[in-house]
């Protein structure tokens, strides 16, 4: 098992794991979940999938078992900025605008977290090696990007794996289903790990 956080300048060096990691994200949220979201050549992708943003991919030489994206909350492209902050604006059609208690923050020290997923066919066996194998990578990846925050709206299951590794995540907004799944906003403080 791997890890691997990808970005524009450095995917050329990663094979068809870029391609990979949109592909399983496609199986995940629009064939399982059936998403409603942007599709093309049996990849998922969106507004967001920018030269600014970062995957963290956990995978098996070109096979990815998991993986996130991490994009600064200072993004722009058009008229979008970030996923959590562009659907309090009322951007996005398929995530409610009362997702925050407060205002979506824009500070350099503070990225987006989304698209969290693990591909459904990982065998129970080695899933949690693999979960945790994602959330160590989005904290070193985090630290590495200057990041002491990360904000996100992530399934409420996602607290007790990062409490196993001294993750500090505090409630951000309510509680929201999302098809069955229920979901939230999290800040997810990086101090406890910035030693």
């Amino acid at each position: 098992m791997e890890m691997t956080t990808l970005s524009f300048t450095n995917m050329h060096r990663h094979g068809a794991l870029f391609a990979n990691m949109l592909k399983a994200r496609h199986r995940t949220f629009i064939e399982e979940m059936h998403w409603d979201l942007p599709t093309a050549d049996g990849m998922e992708f969106d507004q967001y999938d920018t030269a600014q943003s970062r995957w963290v991919c956990v995978h098996d030489g070109d096979r990815v078992l998991a993986g996130l994206r991490m994009t600064p909350t200072t993004a722009r492209c058009g008229v979008y900025s970030y996923m959590v902050r562009d659907a309090q604006r009322g951007l996005l059609d398929t995530i409610p605008g009362n997702l925050l208690w407060d205002s979506a923050p824009v500070a350099p020290h503070i990225w987006d977290a989304n698209r969290l997923f693990v591909v459904s066919d990982v065998d129970q066996s080695i899933r949690r090696r693999v979960q945790m194998s994602l959330m160590s990578e989005m904290v070193h990846t985090a630290r590495d990007l200057g990041a002491s925050v990360l904000i996100g709206l992530l399934p409420t299951l996602i607290p007790r794996l990062a409490r196993r590794l001294g993750i500090d995540m505090a409630p951000a907004g309510p509680e929201m289903d999302f098809d069955g799944v229920p979901h939230r906003c999290y800040f997810v403080s990086m101090a406890t790990k910035m030693h």
